[in-house]
């Protein structure tokens, strides 16, 4: 059986604390390690920019509206009431940060 410690070595950086932004998703060294591990990857930072300011029908904007109607389905079928309901959950601080609530 491996140690703690091994399984940790193991684990890529970018699913332990180093690698997520501690206000939700992850941050940019998070982002490069997995665009490192997974060659072909277009994983991108979040679109943190207020929606008002963000241009009808641009890029970011898409980007952003996708990402919070998906987040949104995924809270709503996939997370139990509790998870649903704790501010601190990953789904709730991603959803604060790409400003979809």
């Amino acid at each position: 059986m491996k140690s703690f410690l091994q399984h940790l070595l193991e684990t890529a950086a970018w699913q332990r604390k180093e690698g997520k932004d501690p206000k939700g998703g992850l941050n940019k060294k998070g982002v490069a390690l997995y665009r490192r591990e997974n060659p072909g990857s277009k994983l991108q930072t979040a679109v943190t920019e207020d929606p008002k300011k963000l241009k009808k029908g641009s890029k970011k904007a898409k980007r952003r509206k996708s990402f919070c109607k998906r987040m949104k389905g995924m809270k709503a079928k996939l997370t139990s009431a509790k998870t649903a309901r704790d501010p601190d959950s990953r789904i709730n601080k991603a959803l604060r940060k790409w400003n979809c609530e």
